[in-house]
């Protein structure tokens, strides 16, 4: 099985600074074969931010699959913001929106980019860039698990409005479907939990996992610690725990500590939930 580190909503200009050294330690020791950071990696799109971004990013293990979420595009300074909005994000992180990285011959997790000027905390999709991401995964390999990375989320928990949903979500997953996208790795909601695409989108034979993640470093909590996902997976299985800080309420002492496993298992409908071995 591959092991892949996800970590969302850095939001670096306003983070827990306790945390950063108990994460890039957690996140090293797990070992993964890729770490996937869906958005949100500034607090105000500030330069600064992104340097610090940019040097916290250089102590995770490689490979890396980043993309932008909306606090990445400039908000106050409005020429920036529609004329500029990425510009700090592709000097300092990477200049690709689209990253795509094939691992051996089992796993494809192809980059997505939802965050827009013009939709402000919102984001959206479109036909074309949802048609190169599944040209990608659609050429891996029959066996290869398929993994979508993007900021805003495909699905929401119970009690989320659907305001919150990426915009041209139903479009973008009919073509997912028909990619055999296995799963879906989001943020923006400070929220971590686990849903399959099935029960909203009731695309026949398809059924993803949607996999949010919490705030891995952002003092603005809302309503949960920071935590961050990881996923073991391969093409029949796969296995997702969730990590969430704990501090002993000693300045600077604390640690992420995993909550336990859900496991699912692949049949020809997509996921369903597996029993705990």
């Amino acid at each position: 099985m591959r092991t892949i580190v996800h970590l969302s909503d850095l939001h670096f200009g306003a983070i827990n600074e306790h945390a950063i050294g108990a994460l890039i330690e957690a996140v090293g020791a797990l070992r993964p074969d890729v770490v996937a950071v869906s958005g949100d990696l500034t607090q105000r799109a500030r330069a600064r931010e992104f340097t610090r971004a940019r040097a916290f990013l250089g102590e995770l293990p490689s490979p890396q699959i980043v993309v932008p979420g909306n606090h990445d595009v400039p908000f106050h300074n409005v020429v920036a913001r529609f004329c500029f909005q990425l510009s700090r994000y592709r000097r300092y992180i990477t200049p690709d929106l689209e990253p795509f990285l094939m691992v051996g011959d089992d796993l494809a997790i192809a980059g997505l980019n939802t965050a827009r000027s013009w939709t402000f905390k919102g984001g959206r999709v479109n036909e074309e860039q949802v048609t190169r991401v599944c040209e990608r995964l659609s050429a891996a390999p029959a066996d290869a698990a398929r993994i979508v990375v993007a900021h805003h989320p495909f699905d929401l928990p119970p009690g989320v409005g659907d305001r919150h949903l990426v915009g041209r979500a139903h479009l973008a997953m009919a073509l997912f479907a028909r990619s055999r996208t296995d799963v879906f790795l989001t943020g923006h909601l400070h929220a971590s939990r686990i849903s399959q695409t099935g029960k909203r989108y009731r695309i026949p034979g398809h059924s993803a996992l949607v996999l949010q993640a919490g705030t891995a470093t952002s003092s603005r909590e809302r309503l949960e610690a920071n935590a961050f996902n990881v996923l073991r997976i391969d093409r029949s299985q796969a296995v997702i725990e969730h990590f969430v800080w704990s501090s002993t309420g000693m300045a600077g002492a604390g640690a992420f500590k995993t909550l336990g496993q859900e496991r699912f298992a692949r049949d020809d409908d997509g996921w369903r939930a597996a029993k705990p071995e």
